[in-house]
């Protein structure tokens, strides 16, 4: 099979892999898209230290089973079902044929972490597509313990399943600072996690809500999924989000997380806000201490998702919310590849979200 593979600092090409068979109790699926991520492009120019030579990244992706390995099929728990009705995700069989994304977050199950529901904070997990070890989805085809495996609508179109793994690490940063309806909602950054953040908010129930971004597309993009735009070279002071949003903003999302952000979160911000961090963007920053606790603000950390929070996610997409198409706006195939992670790490598009289609770009 082909696959895509970091050879080393910006240096990226597709290659033959021997093809992946499943073991007891994993799946086979064959690749339609899979999304380059900020953590994919950054590991490509080497920025995160996060990625390795040899390597075959790739975690948000969709495409359909080809193959069930043994012990998978034949216990509920091998399924977890994206079902907004039901408050249980473990709703059946796998099968061949089904169009699926999938959970990168790979726990153990057992620990107290896992038990609890918050099986992101297990201590042994690996991120599929992070763990160099793992080859993962910018390839023909990979494979994946079945009760990683989510099942999509068969009717959804189908690039849309590469956006659940985005769209559910916006909800879960979201959901980390404990929205309300009257509160007022400032995200900083309008990439794909802002823009994730921007439809968790919506969906959570938030009504004033601004996008801070100094690029015109990506504002463009937010304004059009329902948000007032702020351009942080020109408006970026607590002035304009007082303007948008009526007052100060009372939860910040930072979807970048570099000194820049950090501080101007903590700026504009009312006292006794909440901002969370959910852009890696830089490791460490120095913070304005008395900003946080003589004003009583709370910074709030957000990585990754639950996998209930995973599934959620999954059956809201799967419902085909407003809006959602416009989240793509790149698409490639295996002789494209290279050129967008390239395009992407060098700030050289403004593209927000590039698939990548192992079969070609569909017509």
């Amino acid at each position: 099979m082909r696959a895509l593979v970091l050879n080393g600092d910006y240096d990226i090409s597709v290659q033959e892999r021997p093809d992946p068979s499943p073991a007891p109790g994993e799946v086979l699926i064959d690749v339609i898209a899979t999304g380059i991520c900020g953590s994919d492009f950054h590991g490509y120019s080497g920025e995160n230290g996060r990625r390795r030579p040899g390597q075959v990244m790739g975690h948000e992706t969709v495409g359909r089973i080809s193959a069930l390995g043994p012990q998978v099929g034949d216990r509920a728990e091998d399924h977890r079902e994206g079902d907004p009705g039901s408050g249980d995700r473990w709703a059946g069989s796998l099968r061949v044929g089904d169009l699926v994304t999938v959970n990168p977050v790979i726990s153990c199950g057992t620990c107290a972490a896992c038990r609890a529901g918050r099986d992101h904070w297990c201590g042994t997990k690996k991120v599929f597509g992070v763990a160099p070890e793992i080859a993962a989805a910018f390839a023909d085809r990979f494979v994946m313990p079945a009760g990683n495996v989510v099942r999509l609508p068969a009717d959804l179109p189908a690039e849309l399943g590469a956006l659940v793994e985005p769209l559910s690490v916006g909800y879960h940063a979201v959901r980390r600072g404990q929205p309300s309806p009257d509160d007022r909602v400032l995200i900083l950054g309008g990439g794909p996690i802002g823009q994730a953040c921007l439809l968790a908010a919506r969906r959570l129930g938030v009504e004033r809500l601004a996008v801070s971004d100094p690029q015109e597309s990506r504002r463009s993009i937010c304004a059009r999924l329902g948000a007032a735009v702020l351009d942080p070279t020109g408006d970026g002071s607590a002035d304009a989000a007082v303007a948008a949003l009526g007052d100060r903003p009372t939860l910040v999302l930072d979807a970048v997380g570099i000194p820049a952000t950090v501080a101007a979160g903590l700026e504009v911000s009312a006292l006794g806000a909440r901002i969370v961090l959910v852009g890696m963007g830089s490791p460490r920053i120095d913070l304005a201490a008395y900003a946080i606790s003589t004003q009583e603000r709370s910074l709030i950390g957000s990585f990754t998702y639950t996998a209930t929070e995973f599934a959620e996610t999954a059956a809201w997409v799967g419902g085909r919310p407003e809006g959602i198409e416009s989240l793509i706006d790149g698409r490639v195939d295996w002789d494209g590849a290279p050129r967008a992670f390239d395009d992407l790490a060098r700030g050289a598009t403004e593209a927000s979200k590039i698939l990548v289609f192992p079969q070609g770009v569909p017509a």
